[in-house]
């Protein structure tokens, strides 16, 4: 049985209990009255610090629809949380807009806020290579590879391949990165991390790479060698950083309270420090219609990524 963690519980982790998080795979039904947070996750320690003190402020402003506790639930792959939303182990999940999507198409979540997130309401992927390549276009890409973070990545993967498909460039998934590449379509690996992803193309194990721009400032930042050796070559449309969803299953008053208390929290001193713990949020927000447009766009163009790549 996977335990979740109580907002009630004294503080610290058994590493009994993390273990159990890694291994197991099932979970008892939520009681009543509890609220349980969803996210997927590869360090549990890590994710549940920053997921449970935005829970500890949530669940108390929460006892007018019969909200009396709070506890978090990881999952390691979308999967698996798919599965936790359809049999109702999970009420409410934080994730990136391409992955949200996915749980709302395959899995019946409701997507209820974006997230603003140290400031910024949307990031971009870029796609850099080698200064030294000659590559300077998307359609040179044709014959070469590329290197994406993991599968659940919107940034990472979902975006850049979702351009190089709207350019026609087939694409077709490599073992490795040291993989030779099919002449007639880009071949693509992931690198798990966006250090790895950057090392890879930098020592040309791979022509290009595609994460966010955010990654790439921070990439500019700390290595004088990559900021002098690879150069962006496309930059894509924003896209939202990220959002808030509802299990389907959820109790419509009980989703409109949860709505209202996280537009709430960025004007509440008592959030200030849960929100930063949790991903170094800023606010939650409701699309306008631009913003809206954005995600059914991001939603087509991830159903097709998915449906030709996987």
């Amino acid at each position: 049985m996977t335990p979740t963690f109580s907002s009630a519980s004294p503080g610290g982790l058994r590493p009994l209990i993390l273990l159990c998080l890694l291994l197991c795979a099932g979970l008892a039904p939520a009681a009543d009255g509890v609220l349980v947070l969803g996210r997927m996750s590869d360090d549990p320690r890590k994710h549940y610090e920053q997921l449970q003190p935005l829970l500890d402020y949530v669940v108390p402003r929460m006892r007018s629809v019969g909200i009396t506790e709070g506890r978090v639930l990881m999952a390691r792959d979308p999967q698996q949380m798919m599965s936790y939303l359809r049999r109702g182990k999970v009420d409410w999940v934080t994730e990136t807009p391409g992955t949200g999507l996915l749980m709302a198409d395959r899995a019946g979540a409701r997507p209820l806020l974006l997230t603003e997130r140290s400031g910024a309401r949307e990031y971009r992927s870029v796609i850099f290579v080698r200064r030294d390549s000659g590559i300077t276009e998307l359609s040179q890409l044709l014959g070469k590879t590329i290197a994406f973070q993991s599968p659940s990545s919107t940034s990472a993967y979902l975006v850049p391949a979702m351009v190089l498909r709207e350019q026609g460039l087939p694409m077709s998934l490599m073992v490795s990165p040291l993989e030779d590449a099919d002449s007639n379509s880009v071949g693509y690996v992931f690198a798990n991390t966006d250090s790895n992803l950057a090392a890879w193309v930098h020592k040309r194990l791979v022509d290009a790479g595609g994460f966010s721009d955010q990654d790439w400032d921070s990439l500019q930042r700390v290595s004088e060698a990559f900021r002098r050796d690879l150069v962006v070559i496309h930059t894509t449309p924003p896209v939202p950083r990220a959002m808030e969803l509802v299990s389907g299953s959820m109790d419509p008053a009980v989703a409109e309270r949860l709505k209202q208390v996280l537009l709430g929290a960025s004007t509440d001193p008592q959030a200030r420090d849960a929100l930063r713990q949790f991903f170094r949020t800023t606010g939650f927000y409701e699309p306008d219609a631009a913003t809206q447009a954005t995600l059914d766009n991001l939603r087509r163009g991830a159903r097709d990524v998915r449906e030709a790549l996987e």
